[in-house]
């Protein structure tokens, strides 16, 4: 039995001692410690054996189950041990090689068009103002000198909230609402999102407005004339460029007036394109602003934010700046 068992082992030694993997190390080690193994099959015969011969026996091929369990155990260290090595080399980091660095964020091109046009009216004495985007019936429409029967406040241009509230339809409440806060002479420009019922290839319900106005007790249409022109070539970099003024109506302006610029090169060179309404503030607005309209007099204006940022960045479509494609957006990084 004792010879026999030496060899067992010896043999148990090699085989192990040969498996490369996990799965050959399970089967070597059945064959010899498992259901049917070798080593197995001679302890089930120990029943066959008188009680001393059955107690060395037993003693003999304990001590030679011990032994193969050992080497198991120690193979299967050492497959594991070459197993993390190898995944270890395999994801090796070079420290030395240069890091790739972390792209910089960057503002959204609306965002910069606003803070651009911000920046051009504080340079010349402007304020900003800002105000509710669900706002009341009056400020909106009302206090403008929108008519009842007008068709702006039909379900199918304005959307309306509880409440009797509608999400403002331009920011000239804002206007409204900083004239009543603030004496004359008033000089502000009010810049905020803006909603409409309207969605197609060149509109969307949500787009940006900014409105200007300016009250004073000698302000003319002349003077709009001269800040908004003076404004559109400081937006646009160029001295070149031509500014007209088309007759329009607007109900919170009288006389009103369509704003048009023409870029003297480019790709929209010699098209007369609409940016802007203006006009003289009505009288009825000035009224319902607190102030004596005999005494106090200005104008005012309304341009498209995203109209400006498509022409002053070249951008042919208005999706763009909602879709929010990094190949997009990381254009205006710079």
């Amino acid at each position: 039995m004792e010879s026999s068992l030496s060899d067992l082992v010896e043999q148990a030694r090699r085989e192990l001692a040969d498996a490369s993997d996990s799965a050959s190390l399970a089967n070597a080690k059945a064959r010899f410690v498992g259901r049917d193994g070798s080593l197995t099959v001679r302890m089930k015969s120990l029943s066959s054996l008188s009680g001393e011969q059955k107690a060395a026996a037993g003693r003999e091929l304990n001590v030679a189950k011990q032994t193969i369990e050992a080497l198991v155990n120690a193979r299967e260290a050492e497959i594991a041990r070459a197993q993390l090595e190898a995944r270890l080399a395999q994801e090796a980091i070079d420290v030395t090689l240069p890091g790739r660095g972390i792209g910089a964020g960057g503002l959204h091109p609306i965002t910069l068009t606003i803070a651009r046009i911000e920046a051009i009216f504080h340079s010349i004495g402007f304020d900003v103002a800002d105000g509710p985007e669900i706002e009341e019936d009056f400020f909106n429409f009302t206090a403008l000198n929108t008519p009842e029967n007008h068709p702006a406040r039909s379900m199918h241009d304005t959307f309306y909230v509880e409440g009797g509230l509608l999400l403002r339809t331009h920011t000239s409440p804002v206007q409204v609402r900083y004239a009543r806060m603030h004496p004359p002479p008033i000089r502000v420009i009010a810049p905020g999102k803006t909603y409409r019922v309207d969605s197609d290839a060149t509109h969307s319900p949500m787009f940006h407005q900014f409105e200007g106005l300016w009250i004073d007790e000698d302000i003319s249409f002349a003077d709009l004339k001269s800040v908004y022109s003076d404004f559109l070539r400081r937006f646009f970099e160029t001295d070149s460029l031509d500014v007209r003024f088309r007759p329009s109506y607007f109900p919170f302006t009288e006389p009103s007036a369509e704003i048009d610029i023409r870029f003297p090169d480019g790709p929209l060179a010699g098209r007369w394109l609409e940016v802007s309404g203006s006009g003289q503030v009505h009288p009825n607005v000035v009224r319902n602003f607190g102030l004596d309209p005999e005494r106090w007099v200005g104008f005012a204006f309304g341009s498209g934010i995203e109209r400006l940022a498509m022409l002053r960045y070249g951008i042919g479509d208005l999706r763009l700046f909602y879709e929010n494609d990094l190949r997009f957006l990381q254009q205006f990084n710079r």
